[in-house]
């Protein structure tokens, strides 16, 4: 941000003053200020009649007050219209993966040509479209989302490469979490802000890869559900909704997709308003599958609880009930992606993430931890079990794709 001044103000015995051309104007031309202003009459100055050393003194005295309180005047005035003005450039953003429905919500709020700030200092301007190789319902996809993209003046553009040179901030927005760790490391070194969509990787392994790389180029970079920024969610986060939080019990959607951990897919969005509202802290895990539903029970570190209820028959909703100490409300539901959309812009900004690091490592390792319970029968499963062994196994694959 820069601030500069446009105004100035001169007094040099009264017989100029000025505050811009609009100021003198104002002010030094307006006949009721003219008597004070012009030189003194000659018979003053030349002090005749009595007294005149005393006359001369106060007519004096009385000028530079005068001078001073039209200067005074003149910036309290000039302040908020001419004093600061405040300059800021665009911010261009580079879209990589066009196969998912969110790479057009979001174009639309930021390239909306009434949008307000902070996104009317963001804009779309090119994307990259391979996504997925291989999740069909995701390839199916990019023919229709990259010419619908470009009628809203997004360019098409032939590699990442080319997308980095272009812009200075990326939503990586793959539907297949398993390509992101490799899309996201060109970003990652040319320092541009990143944002990259759930489910942040295909494997704990490579969302710890991926911050390891973020904090190794020493760039910017979130991912989140647009379910965190629901208003009772964030309500109850800040003790604002039911004072301290006990315990918390979400439900999403947790439809499945064979290449990802379970509930990476779509159960992420439960889960992570879950985590929103419980904060960090997490120990263990247990979980009971069936094929329509999936309720995993997570302890932790204060003794408290949190379920996660995933749904693949029936409505296809969203939402929880937090139990806090003055009592129990609505966890919210969806609520769109604008909110989503105002932290991005924020980010990009600020380069400070609305959400830490740790917190999305912990959410990806509560729902790995909850598919190695499935696999032991609904064993508890501890977090550090999985985060682990995932931690040694991201060094080693960072090296070798770095």
């Amino acid at each position: 941000m820069n601030y500069y001044i446009t105004s100035t103000a001169k007094v040099s015995n009264c017989r100029h003053f000025e505050v811009h051309n609009r100021m003198n104007s104002l002010l030094c031309g307006h006949t009721a200020w003219r008597p004070f202003l012009r030189p003194a009459t000659s018979s003053v100055e030349a002090g005749e009649g009595q007294g005149e050393g005393k006359s001369l003194l106060s007519y004096l005295v009385f000028r530079q007050l005068i001078g001073i309180t039209i200067a005074l005047i003149a910036i309290a005035w000039a302040g908020p219209h001419l004093i600061a003005q405040q300059t800021k450039s665009e911010i261009k953003i580079g879209i990589i993966g066009l196969d998912t429905s969110h790479v057009i919500a979001f174009t639309e709020l930021f390239n909306a040509p009434d949008a307000q700030p902070p996104l009317d200092q963001c804009r779309v301007v090119c994307a990259y479209p391979p996504g997925s190789l291989d999740i069909e319902s995701s390839v199916s996809r990019v023919p229709r989302y990259t010419a619908e993209i470009q009628t809203m003046g997004v360019e098409i553009v032939d590699s990442i490469d080319e997308l980095i040179s272009r812009v200075d901030a990326v939503l990586l927005e793959t539907n297949d979490g398993r390509p992101h760790l490799e899309q996201v490391i060109p970003v990652l070194q040319a320092n541009k802000p990143v944002f990259v969509d759930k489910p942040i990787a295909g494997s704990l392994c490579d969302a710890i890869a991926i911050f390891q790389a973020a904090g190794k180029y020493d760039t910017p970079l979130f991912s989140s559900s647009s379910l965190r920024f629901v208003t009772a969610a964030q309500q109850a986060r800040q003790g604002k909704l039911v004072g301290k939080v006990l315990g918390c019990s979400t439900y999403s959607p947790c439809g499945l997709e064979a290449t990802h951990p379970d509930l990476y897919w779509y159960g992420i969005h439960g889960v992570e308003q879950l985590f929103t509202v419980m904060g960090t802290g997490c120990l263990s895990v247990t979980r009971t599958s069936s094929p329509d539903t999936d309720v995993v029970v997570g302890r932790w570190d204060d003794g408290r609880i949190g379920i996660f209820t995933g749904t693949r028959s029936g409505p296809h909703s969203y939402g929880g009930t937090v139990f806090g100490e003055t009592g129990q409300a609505s966890s919210g539901g969806y609520e769109g992606y604008d909110e989503l959309v105002n932290q991005i812009a924020k980010f990009f900004d600020s380069g400070i993430a609305p959400v830490h690091a740790d917190e999305t490592i912990e959410i990806y390792a509560f729902m790995s931890a909850a598919d190695e319970s499935k696999r032991l029968g609904g064993v508890p499963v501890k977090l550090q079990d999985v985060i682990q062994p995932a931690r040694q196994a991201a060094a080693a694959r960072l090296e070798q794709l770095d």
